[in-house]
């Protein structure tokens, strides 16, 4: 009875929402171009999961993205850890995270500024904004 249930509550929801996708989640389209808008829409898609929607991560596996060195500081570093993902343990604040973060390299140089500027600009952060153009120019050095 439990299987039957199961399989009319797959039909009902669609059962391809239940498959594994090979291709990453497209982002719905933005209605403000506003890079505040487009950085938490893709925020939300690929980043709240792990760092939780105030930014504070999971004790020792998700760092947290408030006031930390590596969002505040080179953004380099962390336009890399982006594009390359991260699998090694780090220290942040004293403590250490061992999570590791896959590459979001398929989301474009925009994007990609987008969203840590909404991380360098939020979570009682006050950074300066991330431009496509330096996304680009680590992502070429990449290659």
């Amino acid at each position: 009875m439990k299987t039957i249930l199961l399989f009319i509550g797959l039909s009902w929801v669609g059962w391809e929402a239940w498959l594994p996708s090979a291709h990453p989640t497209r982002l719905p389209a933005f209605k403000s171009e506003s890079v505040a808008d487009s950085g938490k829409v893709i925020y939300d898609t690929y980043c709240l999961s792990c760092h939780q929607a105030n930014g504070a991560g999971v004790p020792r596996l998700n760092p947290p993205l408030a006031k930390t060195d590596w969002v505040l500081g080179d953004k380099t570093r962390l336009i890399g850890v982006l594009l390359n993902g991260l699998d090694e343990e780090v220290e942040i604040n004293g403590e250490t995270y061992a999570n590791a973060m896959p590459a979001h390299n398929f989301l474009t140089d925009k994007q990609i500024a987008d969203v840590l500027t909404f991380v360098r600009t939020n979570f009682g952060n006050q950074a300066s904004a991330v431009m496509p153009e330096e996304v680009k120019e680590v992502r070429s050095k990449k290659k």
